[in-house]
């Protein structure tokens, strides 16, 4: 199977806009935890998770378990996992088209 150069751009734009997202993703998580530290207004929860799901899972986990925040909350905790397991199924049904 050959992978033309249109494809090849696709794919660099796609990974280039997946770190994009995760860095962006981690960032409003460790604002958010330094928000909850400091009392001040937070970033709704609704916000991060749809970060996560439009591809930011990884920065989200990240900031979770290394920031130690959002770790008790039952949609977090199970939510962007879940959301990073169905992300990776639909990339593998895509990529095997």
């Amino acid at each position: 199977m050959e992978i033309s150069k249109n494809d090849l751009t696709m794919m660099k734009l796609f990974i280039l806009y997946l770190i994009a997202i995760n860095l962006v993703t981690f960032i409003v998580y460790a604002i958010d935890k330094r928000k909850a530290k400091k009392g001040t207004w937070r970033t709704p929860e609704s916000t991060l998770l749809l970060l996560a799901a439009i591809g930011g899972t990884i920065g989200a986990l990240l900031a979770m378990y290394l920031l130690r925040h959002k770790t008790k909350h039952k949609k977090f905790f199970i939510g962007v996992p879940a959301l990073l397991v169905l992300q990776l199924i639909v990339a593998f049904y895509l990529y095997n088209q």
